[in-house]
């Protein structure tokens, strides 16, 4: 190298440090800001959940930005449309990583989209942040690069089958899924719990994902007249089938997983809702004397007026908060793998009555799992046991 290059040498470093940007920068981190990348269903018959989880992420970055940053860095979210289907999910996530240059993928919603994009982000070192699904593959075996938030489904489908069994003394449970990794991951859980209690499935029925056609599943599970149907479904095709269940007087428990979007199902089953099931994995969006929730509704509503609180944008506000919390614990530089390892070393993350767990061998974050139920004017009551609905 000639001497006149060495002598340029402290002029680049000079312009690199003024521009923000040093020599072996991690991709997505700047002096002034790191940024963030969504893949997430923000049209289409699954939409309601993408923009739920996009609304309180936003929030609580809006939040966080506004009381300057992490260590005076801003957070940015990049959020891409996916339409809840897997293949549109990986170019997405690949133009996230590769173009957009992002720090993280957060925020995903979907249990196949996740299944598509996880081993993508991995790849890419990306941690794999905040998914709104509770698919075990994303907890065991353990994957250090991935930062679960909420219970999982073997958690919920756990919690579900329990209270069926001691509340209501349910003996024949049947199931409603989607034909997919998602419904398949619910299946599982469902025949876990069951098979813990010496019982087995009284009936099941499945439907394509991103359609209503749930007229033959209905039919299917009637047959077996189950004192309850658990459901491991979107919130339209939940709505559609509980809805015809109701007008050929089939009215058993319906019990949905907390992935449905609860506000929306609510929405969509109008009168049809009284007496519907659904666990859910964050606290009530109301409960405001939990200081976290009391948070979000404050965030919320200065990020978007007209917003309502609901279960999946709080939940979306939640991994921000943790997103948050991890970021301010880094010492030294900030590079993916120094978040990852100070999310396993940190051990818990208190966020103000929501607690998440972690270790070096466990990446699940929370373990936490409610009950609620659908009341006649649409609203959400929550419940400690359940009671007898139907005829």
């Amino acid at each position: 190298m000639r001497a006149s290059s060495f002598k340029a040498l402290p002029v680049v470093f000079a312009v690199l440090a003024a521009t923000g940007v040093s020599a072996s920068a991690e991709n997505g981190v700047t002096a002034d800001k790191v940024v963030f990348g969504q893949a997430t269903a923000l049209e289409g018959p699954a939409s309601a959940l993408g923009q739920g989880m996009k609304a309180g992420l936003d929030a609580a970055f809006a939040e966080i930005n506004k009381a300057g940053g992490i260590k005076g860095r801003k957070l940015e979210l990049k959020s891409v449309d996916d339409g809840y289907e897997p293949t549109k999910s990986i170019e997405a996530v690949k133009k996230l990583l590769d173009e957009d240059k992002v720090f993280a993928i957060a925020g995903a919603v979907g249990t196949p989209t996740a299944a598509a994009t996880q081993p993508i982000a991995t790849a890419a070192g990306a941690p794999f942040i905040g998914a709104f699904t509770g698919a075990e593959f994303l907890r065991e075996p353990h994957k250090p690069l991935v930062m679960n938030i909420r219970a999982s489904y073997f958690q919920e489908t756990e919690a579900m089958v329990e209270h069926l069994t001691k509340d209501l003394g349910a003996s024949k449970i049947a199931i409603m899924y989607q034909d997919d990794a998602f419904g398949q991951a619910g299946l599982a859980g469902v025949k876990r719990a069951l098979d813990k209690r010496k019982m087995q499935l009284a009936g099941e029925g499945t439907f394509e994902r991103n359609t209503v056609a749930v007229k033959s599943a209905l039919l299917s599970i009637k047959k077996a007249d189950p004192q309850a149907v658990i459901m491991i479904s979107p919130y339209k095709p939940a709505a559609e089938f509980i809805k015809l269940a109701r007008q050929i007087k089939f009215d058993t428990t319906f019990v949905n997983i907390s992935f449905v979007g609860s506000d929306a199902l609510a929405k969509e089953l109008g009168p049809a809702g009284a007496g519907v099931v659904v666990t859910q994995v964050v606290p009530f969006p109301k409960d405001t004397s939990i200081p976290v929730v009391a948070r979000y509704q404050a965030a919320l509503k200065a990020n978007s007026p007209d917003a309502q609180p609901g279960f999946i944008s709080l939940e979306g506000y939640l991994v921000g908060r943790a997103i948050a919390s991890a970021l301010e614990k880094v010492n030294g530089d900030l590079t993916r793998a120094a978040l990852m390892e100070t999310v396993q070393k940190s051990g818990t993350f208190d966020l103000g009555g929501v607690k998440l767990g972690y270790s070096p061998t466990s990446n699940r974050g929370s373990d936490q799992v409610f009950l609620t139920v659908i009341q006649p004017d649409g609203s959400f009551k929550s419940v400690t046991r359940l009671e007898k609905t139907g005829s």
